[in-house]
């Protein structure tokens, strides 16, 4: 028997036996062609193209059926980058110029863009990498006539075991039989981990060398709530992690019942919880789990996987989309949080020693006016059609505030003088994620709607740990008493300006520290929606009182460890199934 441990990226637990994928890289012959035979391989690179799309779109049509449309915006991105002419000009002018055969092109381009993607600090941007490797490994298909590993005829229950999951693999999973996923690589913002949520399939990333130790045909089980993984479990083991799965089964039967229960404490305190999604066809997610709304609409997918800037009219349809599907529902937007490393489109940028104190986010906005401007003139072309309000990441001090605000005046002159509708009493807000904005926040409050707390980066920033970095990611954690005093700052200058405010980060999305967060005086939280139905059943088991204790005790204790055990058994007594 063995345990690993990893990331616990969708929720539940499955036992049964395993299939192990083979994930090896096609061997790519690097041959010389002769000048005379270019013009052949550039074609055949055109049809590996050709065929990939139609490949791809076929999967698409099958998928609409299922009713998965966070799978269907996936393959969309792959079609749309397959269709990058830009991208099949790279590749043919590289057959050109160095007469070499059409797959060792497409290999060279194609792992050039995935590396460029994986040394992205970001974890959503440089999981992106996987997606390149998996359009990559479409076209070598068509290319050699290799084939990979088919699930598609299944008879029995199966756990997908792999070095790495590619999100259109996933994808094409089928529900009935496999019932567990297991990967080497990945983390908790990859699409491979954004489809298993959408199918429901419990899943554990990050398990380093997982695949190679373990066989097809052994019993493995997924606990995709702790995030551990466990080959060739004994008996006892088995029957201990069988009365886990109907503890699960029946918290999640509970759970549903809430759906359409408001989040209200016992002593009748009133708590709205929105979602977070990055893809337009998240929003519907939010409301199945029984969220209200979107407290943080990442924008950044539009910029993925594709070598040309997404238009105006790019941005307009996914945000338009998006609205509808909520109605009369708040919907914040969030504009762009890219940097010059981050940047995927033709505009090349100059490398950063150290991007997280670069030019990110709404910093690289200010430099690049015209882009700014697109995203802008879509979100409020898109607030006519319900309750958006747009909220701007990274406002460090007051003077970027007022430049990123006057911009947006700019904007709304241009469309008055063009005639285009759009809400003029649009509320703006920033998210306060720096400790010079939570420092600030009594001033920064005088000139925006409201604020929300990213947990995240305000952490990453104040304890200065790179979470990123296995080496002192252990160092990182957001109960840590200095956060939490820059935290509770924002908050009480958030209620002197009588502004709304809300929290967004991870920190939402955790049971825990739920009762915190309510006893600093948060009444709103924004968070991953598959945890919108645990989080409103601690909400439903406490009182305000209860959590008023918690964060007195808490704000008087000086050590992240204490305070993280103490967090824990609290939550432990008032939901212990979830524990």
């Amino acid at each position: 028997m063995e345990i690993k441990k990893g990331i616990a990226v969708s929720h539940g637990i499955s036992i049964a036996k395993c299939i192990v994928i083979d994930a090896e890289d096609y061997r790519i012959p690097q041959r010389k062609i002769n000048p005379s035979q270019r013009m052949i391989e550039v074609q055949r690179s055109r049809n590996a193209f050709k065929g990939a799309i139609d490949e791809l779109a076929l999967m698409e049509k099958q998928q609409n059926k299922t009713g998965q449309r966070n799978i269907k915006d996936i393959f969309a991105v792959h079609l749309r980058f397959l269709r990058d002419k830009s991208l099949r000009k790279r590749i043919s002018d590289l057959i050109q110029a160095e007469s070499v055969a059409a797959e060792y092109a497409v290999s060279t381009i194609l792992r050039e863009i995935a590396a460029h993607f994986a040394k992205v600090p970001d974890p959503y941007i440089s999981e992106r990498a996987a997606d390149i490797h998996d359009i990559e490994r479409r076209l070598l298909q068509q290319l050699l006539g290799s084939k990979r590993e088919d699930l598609e005829h299944l008879t029995e229950e199966v756990t997908v075991v792999a070095r790495e999951l590619s999100p259109t693999q996933t994808a094409g999973f089928n529900k009935e039989f496999i019932k567990g996923l297991a990967s080497d690589a990945g983390g908790r913002t990859s699409h491979a981990a954004i489809v298993a949520r959408s199918l429901g399939i419990p899943a554990v990333v990050g398990l380093e060398d997982f695949s190679e130790s373990v066989s097809g045909g052994e019993t493995v089980i997924i606990d995709g709530n702790r995030g551990i993984v466990i080959s060739n479990p004994d008996e006892e083991t088995i029957k201990q992690y069988e009365g886990y799965l109907q503890e699960f089964l029946e918290l999640e039967e509970k759970l549903g019942t809430i759906r359409e229960k408001p989040a209200v404490t016992r002593d009748g305190e009133r708590i709205k919880l929105f979602g977070n999604i990055e893809f337009p066809d998240e929003a519907e997610m939010i409301l199945e789990k029984g969220g209200e709304g979107i407290g943080l609409y990442r924008t950044e997918f539009l910029y993925l996987g594709s070598e040309v800037e997404p238009s105006e009219e790019d941005h307009y349809e996914a945000y338009a989309e998006t609205v509808r599907v909520f109605n009369d529902r708040p919907v914040i937007i969030r504009t762009m949080d890219l940097g010059a490393d981050k940047f995927t489109q033709h505009k090349r940028f100059v490398r950063e020693p150290n991007p997280f104190l670069g030019l990110r986010s709404i910093r690289f906005c200010l430099r690049h006016l015209t882009l700014f401007k697109t995203q802008l003139r879509a979100i409020l072309r898109a607030s006519v059609l319900g309750q958006v309000k747009i909220m701007f990441p990274l406002i460090t001090n007051i003077q970027e505030l007022m430049q990123t605000k006057m911009i947006l005046h700019d904007v709304m002159e241009d469309l008055d003088e063009e005639k285009i509708p759009y809400n003029r009493d649009i509320e703006v807000g920033i998210m306060i994620e720096t400790p010079s904005a939570a420092l600030m926040a009594a001033t920064l409050a005088r000139d925006v709607n409201f604020f929300s707390i990213g947990t995240n980066d305000l952490t990453q920033y104040t304890l200065a740990v790179d979470r990123s970095n296995e080496l002192v990611s252990p160092l990182y954690s957001s109960v840590d008493p200095a956060v939490l005093r820059l935290i509770r700052t924002v908050i009480q200058d958030a209620h002197k300006s009588q502004i709304d405010l809300s929290v967004c980060g991870e920190v939402a999305s955790e049971p825990e520290q739920v009762m915190l967060m309510l006893g600093l005086g948060v009444r709103t939280l924004s968070l991953a929606p598959p945890m919108i139905p645990e989080i409103k059943q601690i909400i439903r088991s406490v009182t305000i009182e209860d959590c008023n204790s918690v964060a007195r005790k808490v704000l008087g204790m000086n050590s992240e460890r204490q305070i993280s055990s103490y967090l824990r058994d609290a939550a432990r007594k008032v939901m212990p199934e979830a524990f």
